[in-house]
């Protein structure tokens, strides 16, 4: 099959691959179905961008693309590439502009009967509680530069010493919630002035704060691991490093853009700017990298408690009647370095996920609680249809480096999606999805209903079938609150 110019070989049904091409290192791989790629791939340039990602110094076996594909800075959103950090290189365009955005999923002892005629309200207060739109400030008192730095060092960790949260949280959140080797001094001014008052906020486009419940079960053992039950509500949360991390892509890009010419890199965009691994270009960006991830898992982290606090005010009920329990956090834009198995034997290397999470299998590598079934796998899909909760397999470790797609992939442009929602009254259209909803205006809403996305349960189903994660559960949102 041919589309848009790029050869594909189908290697199972939800498989496809892109034989090497003249400056392309590896060759491409696109977990994917005919039917995805002639309906929507075929309109837009991402498996272009699975090409260009091969041509990247130290690239090991495939460029990589999950079933959420879509265009992106660079790199293709959905897009995994794994380097050899003494002979490859880093790229700020392969972890993406929202650094560590990511979700957490957090489980409650509440069952949607007892709170969805209270639905209005809920989501109300948590409107108020928690900072949402485009420069939101003030969940908590502006920080000062000082104590920002603390916060890029020390991640969730500065969220819990300040009564954000518990101990036991950083147990489920990828990282424990902190990157070492994180340098605030190589974060530039104008990074840490954006990030000074916006910890704890939500943000704009994309993000969102859910209240879901658990619709259908698929794996009994696994839920029951993960402390799931039918009929339960479940909070998701997504969101990232926001202006600061947006602030050290763009340093790095226009950093990496000059250097290229010393480094003798041939590639076929501009947008893959990168470094070696090892180089100080390289060292300076990932270490910049790390202080925003560090950010972005106290900002979910700073959300939760905000949320728990919402939910036991309206609800007018303890906490322990509440049961607010973090079940994981994981990143989806993130450099991570890792050991994996090249050719049989055991390599480092730096592993960007782009749009694209974490999805280890049974072993020690995650929390204690779930060794024996794998790490929670969170992909949320869009505001008015589904989300799911999976499981990573060992055939993640072997095909994508353990990892796996990240939520449903966007199919219109927000300028197209504003289009779309013309004229429509898009809140009485969320109801009719059995959703509240509460954002700073129309336009996001517009920007984010549920049309502009693939049903996420055709991208699960192909990571399901393919062997890379295991669906557990299948979530539905009644509640919702975008920026």
């Amino acid at each position: 099959m041919i589309i848009n110019g790029v050869e594909l070989t189908r290697i199972h049904e939800n498989l496809w691959e892109i034989p090497m091409s003249k400056g392309m290192r590896v060759p491409g791989r696109i977990y994917t179905t005919q039917s995805m790629l002639e309906n929507f791939l075929a309109k837009e340039d991402a498996i272009k961008q699975v090409v260009n990602v091969a041509h990247l110094p130290g690239i090991e076996k495939y460029s990589l693309a999950m079933p959420d594909i879509h265009w992106g800075y660079g790199f293709p959103i959905g897009g995994v590439a794994a380097t050899d950090i003494n002979e490859g290189v880093i790229s700020p365009g392969g972890v993406g502009y929202d650094i560590n955005c990511g979700v957490r999923v957090v489980k409650t002892s509440l069952h949607h009967k007892e709170i969805s005629t209270r639905i209005t309200k809920i989501i109300e207060d948590l409107f108020k509680s928690v900072p949402t739109g485009v420069g939101s400030s003030g969940a908590i008192k502006k920080l000062c530069v000082k104590e920002l730095k603390r916060i890029l060092k020390d991640g969730s960790e500065w969220a819990i010493d300040n009564g954000f949260g518990v101990e036991q949280d950083l147990l489920f959140t990828e990282e424990n919630g902190k990157m070492e080797g994180a340098d605030p001094s190589a974060v530039s001014e104008r990074a840490i002035e954006r990030g000074l008052d916006q910890a704890g906020t939500l943000g704009s486009g994309n993000h969102f704060l859910e209240i879901d419940v658990v619709d259908e079960i698929f794996n009994n053992e696994i839920a029951e691991t993960f402390g799931l039950f039918m009929g339960q509500v479940v909070i998701q949360i997504h969101t990232g490093s926001r202006g600061l991390g947006y602030q050290i892509c763009d340093d790095y890009l226009q950093r990496l853009v000059k250097a290229e010419q010393r480094f003798g890199f041939n590639l076929p965009d501009r947008q893959l700017a990168c470094a070696p691994v090892k180089s100080q270009e390289g060292t300076d960006y990932f270490n910049a990298m790390k202080c925003a991830a560090n950010f972005a898992w106290n900002n979910r982290q700073i959300i939760m408690h905000l949320t728990e606090k919402s939910l036991i005010r309206s609800l007018g009920i303890s906490n322990s009647e509440l049961g607010f329990e973090l079940l994981y956090d994981v990143a989806h834009n993130i450099a991570k370095m890792e050991e994996h198995n090249i050719d049989g034997r055991p390599k480092q290397l730096c592993v960007h996920r782009k749009g694209a999470t974490r999805a280890f299998p049974p072993g020690k590598l995650i929390p204690e609680r779930y060794r024996f079934v794998g790490q929670p796998v969170l992909i949320p899909g869009d505001m008015g249809r589904y989300s799911y909760i999976a499981a990573g397999s060992q055939k993640s470790m072997d095909e994508t480096f353990g990892s796996s797609c990240h939520g449903a992939g966007r199919v219109a442009s927000r300028h197209k999606a504003i289009k779309m929602g013309k004229g429509k009254d898009l809140l009485s259209e969320m109801r009719r999805f059995g959703v509240e909803i509460r954002a700073k205006g129309m336009k996001t809403i517009a920007e984010e209903m549920p049309y502009v996305y693939k049903d996420v349960t055709d991208v699960v189903d192909i990571m399901h079938n393919a062997g890379i994660t295991k669906k557990v559960v299948k979530l539905k949102p009644f509640g919702v609150i975008k920026g």
